[in-house]
């Protein structure tokens, strides 16, 4: 085989035979950046106003004309945006109307690394092309497109990150009562305890007087209002537990976790609705997704890790790194916990918190193959089948 024949067979493509289109949205003005075949090296810009899914679609159907005009042949549109606050709709839209749409991680997109860089919609949009082209041209780890959920896998994962939120506010409640209580020299009033009422209107301040009316009048409606959260994170978790159990008769993936010593229902949930529902083809993906990938500093003689990346998703790292917490409590015979136990000793006690996190990157790992693949943790202590 010639010189040229191989050079041919390995070179990257450069003519795909496409419109390529980047949109940079924002809430009232969508910017559409665009590339097409027998324009030369010139991008086209055009301005859609936020929300107007049918502008968009005709403005794409112009630019497919256009293109038709100069080369005499129709090419498809290939868009991409970036994932952000407009979620998935934009891409399902799109893929609806027969358009290849892709979706990319905007942390993962090289940027201008000067001091100060330049930055508008009309350079991202730009930037954005390149990097698609660059992608479909098959260049190795140029970006990462995100998967986006079915709308199904999006919805159920609402609970959890509802639940969140509401204990959040339970937490701010209880926080303001006692804040307002200690200012009179309360110190031992307990919201969370059922007797939470009657305690209140027996309250004595620290100089021996009832609480003045107005205060007693606020705390009231505060825990008119924290009581009402108590029935609504009620509610998320009865909705929650039977979501569970509808899972249980398609799958048995979250059945199996809740069948863990130390395992709750909340913690199966979260972990098979934000990471374990998705298809990963190695540990380093599932590490990877939940942010605990390891981020080395390697240059000449410098050598040093910089800790996890956090790239990934947040809730289902917050999740990890409190399971693991409880697996050294609940589960202290596994082959998971000697190993912290030995790392920690070979330490000298120190570096307990770096440890952690390493265990909860193996804790992640093992569930995903305990999950997917039915692989055993050793000297895991299962509390029901």
């Amino acid at each position: 085989m010639s010189v040229e024949a191989r050079f041919e067979q390995t070179a990257i493509r450069t003519d795909l035979g496409a419109i390529f289109v980047s949109m940079e949205l924002s809430r009232s003005v969508w910017l559409i950046t665009s590339l097409s075949p027998g324009a030369g090296e010139t991008m086209s810009k055009h301005s859609v106003r936020g929300g107007d899914v049918a502008g968009l679609l005709t403005r794409f159907a112009q630019l497919q004309e256009k293109a038709r005009a100069r080369t005499g042949q129709m090419f498809p549109i290939i868009a991409v945006q970036e994932a952000g606050l407009d979620g998935f709709w934009i891409h399902r839209v799109l893929e609806s109307e027969g358009i290849e749409s892709y979706v990319v991680d905007p942390a993962s997109i090289a940027v201008s690394r000067r001091c100060r860089r330049a930055k508008t919609d009309k350079i991202d949009g730009e930037a954005l092309v390149r990097t698609l082209l660059a992608y479909k041209r098959g260049e190795p780890r140029v970006c990462a497109m995100v998967r986006a959920p079915t709308p199904e896998e999006e919805d159920r994962r609402r609970l959890s990150r509802e639940r969140k939120t509401l204990t959040a506010e339970r937490v701010q409640h209880v926080n303001r009562i006692k804040g307002l209580l200690f200012a009179q020299g309360i110190g031992d009033y307990e919201p969370l305890h059922r007797d939470r009422r009657a305690r209140l209107d027996a309250l004595m301040t620290g100089d021996g007087r009832p609480l003045p009316v107005h205060l007693k009048a606020q705390i009231r409606r505060e825990l008119d209002r924290f009581e009402l959260l108590l029935e609504q994170i009620k509610a998320v978790e009865a909705e929650r537990d039977a979501l569970l159990v509808q899972a249980d008769e398609c799958a048995q993936l979250p059945a199996l976790l809740v069948g863990l010593k130390g395992m709750g229902s909340e913690a199966a949930a979260l972990l098979w609705a934000e990471g374990l529902f998705r298809t990963f083809r190695n540990r380093r993906q599932v590490a990877a997704y939940a942010g605990l990938a390891p981020t080395p500093w390697k240059s000449g003689a410098v050598d040093r890790e910089q800790g996890v990346s956090k790239a990934g998703n947040p809730r289902l790292r917050t999740t990890m790194i409190q399971l693991a917490w409880l697996w050294l409590r609940h589960q202290p015979a596994s082959a998971l916990s000697l190993w912290f136990q030995e790392r920690v000793r070979r330490n000298g006690g120190r570096l307990r918190k770096p440890m952690l996190v390493a265990l909860a990157r193996k804790l992640l790992v093992a569930l995903w193959k305990y999950a997917t693949a039915g692989v055993a943790l050793e000297g895991a202590v299962i509390t029901q089948a």
